[in-house]
């Protein structure tokens, strides 16, 4: 598996948080390797998440993993150069399951612009049935 792009640095933005209670369900638990935390959106058709890196990134794949019963159904990757309109990746449609996916794997550059900072935004549809 490629090396995690996610350092101290970079910042991450969400859509919300499970009744607001982010010391328990916060955004901070996606990163933390702990397999008993997790981020945790409150119930809503579209959720995402904003990733922020503080220098050019190449992707070359997504590793998600959702609590069982609470998968994306419908997912979309974005990114772009901080300050530019967010462009589309690649649609990917993960597993209902509680293991960690590789949803697809790409050679993604995102180059820069005049910004120091770049963004990439993956945004899920929860599954409902």
């Amino acid at each position: 598996m490629a090396e995690s792009l996610i350092c101290n640095n970079t910042q991450s933005r969400v859509s919300s948080v499970l009744n607001r209670a982010v010391k328990q369900f916060g955004k901070k638990f996606m990163f933390d390797s702990d397999e008993e935390t997790c981020w945790n959106s409150d119930q809503g058709e579209s959720q995402w998440v904003v990733l922020e890196f503080p220098q050019p990134v190449k992707v070359s794949e997504l590793r998600l993993q959702f609590q069982g019963g609470f998968s994306g159904k419908s997912c979309k990757l974005q990114g772009s150069a901080k300050e530019e309109d967010l462009k589309h990746i690649v649609d990917f449609y993960p597993e209902d399951n509680n293991c960690l996916q590789i949803s697809f794997q790409t050679t993604l550059k995102l180059v820069p612009g005049r910004a120091s900072k770049y963004d990439l935004q993956a945004v899920f549809a929860l599954q409902t049935s």
